[in-house]
């Protein structure tokens, strides 16, 4: 068995790579809500097109014994990251996967980026049921007619054993187009790096100090992970460093004169099956919030080549210690440790 550490795997074509942070439309669809009876009208009417629903026994997640309500229990959303490099929805992937937890209690955001890669058993989908990479549950959910996000979303329960109670999944127009309705982000770069724009494949350089970033360039700012300043300056960094902007930046005076706008592309861009009291719950626990917090939990582990197919293979017992935290967080009852990632041959 060939072992690669995540920094020498060979790179994918760039048109297959995307890591972005899937925050900014959570944030947006908040901000949208928070300038009253216009705005709340104008973001309805863009939402009617994006509600999916996941057709789940009474609205809720199978992990769960009842449901939830988001004023008062600690919740799980899963944020996707949807490539469709082609016309056609089955070719597409959840190349970026998030859970995170929010707790009214304490107005904690807890992240934890679900590795694209991870070696999982995926069920429910037909002759291709078997091991895979956690990420193709979106592509077989689909070709299948079981449900691309439904698969996907089961399937990131299952390795997290920890109940997901909406989703947000969006493409990668959706996070430029938000970032260049709301005036770009400053961020506080640093240290220097490059990474290719998503779009025209031209390089985009990134120096020291403060940057005033559009949407094309803050893609890339969050995106960037096989450059040697990884290590030093990580992806989780500067994707903290970017949701910290983009809430300055939801929150200014200006955003109102904008929300026409953002809830065009929220309409365009997003799926999500949370409805519209939800999200407005969401909205004035959380964005209005002064004493809101953000944590990462992360999952170790290291890329295998199993069989010429390169799996990222979890450390089970850091697998396990994410997953009971997250089941704290929630206030779940404890139970044994359970998951569908596979790491033997």
């Amino acid at each position: 068995m060939e072992k690669k550490s995540r920094s020498s795997k060979k790179a994918k074509p760039k048109n297959k790579v995307m890591k972005i942070t899937l925050l900014v439309i959570l944030i947006s669809l908040l901000t949208v809500t928070s300038y009253g009876a216009y705005a709340f009208v104008k973001f309805k009417n863009a939402y009617d097109s994006s509600k999916v629903d996941l057709n789940r026994e009474g609205n809720k997640s199978d992990l769960r014994e009842e449901d939830v309500s988001f004023k008062k229990d600690p919740i799980s959303i899963l944020l996707l990251g949807v490539e469709n490099y082609s016309s056609k929805a089955e070719d597409g992937r959840a190349d970026t996967q998030m859970v995170i937890t929010l707790d009214p209690d304490t107005s904690e955001i807890n992240l934890i980026t679900v590795p694209r890669d991870a070696r999982v058993k995926i069920e429910n989908a037909g002759e291709y049921t078997g091991i895979h990479k956690i990420n193709a549950a979106y592509n077989y959910g689909s070709i299948t007619g079981y449900g691309a996000i439904k698969l996907q979303l089961e399937t990131v329960e299952k390795l997290l054993n920890i109940p997901i109670d909406n989703f947000i999944a969006v493409n990668f127009d959706g996070f430029r187009d938000i970032v260049d309705a709301l005036g770009g982000v400053t961020i506080d770069v640093k240290e220097d790096f490059w990474e290719d724009n998503f779009y025209d494949r031209k390089r985009i350089e990134f120096h020291k100090g403060e940057a005033h970033l559009n949407g094309e360039e803050a893609l890339a700012f969050v995106r960037m992970r096989k450059r040697a300043v990884n290590a030093s300056y990580s992806r989780e960094e500067r994707q903290r460093q970017f949701l910290t902007a983009t809430i300055n930046q939801a929150k200014s005076t200006n955003t109102i004169f904008k929300i026409g706008q953002i809830a065009d592309i929220l309409g365009k861009n997003v799926e999500t099956d949370l409805n519209s009291n939800e999200i407005y719950a969401l909205q004035k626990q959380y964005l209005n919030s002064k004493n809101i917090s953000t944590k990462t939990l992360e999952i170790q582990g290291e890329d295998q080549y199993i069989n010429d197919v390169s799996y990222f293979m979890p450390d089970m017992e850091s697998l396990e210690k994410v997953s009971m935290e997250l089941r704290k967080i929630l206030k779940l009852k404890e139970e044994k440790f359970k998951t569908n990632a596979v790491i033997e041959r």
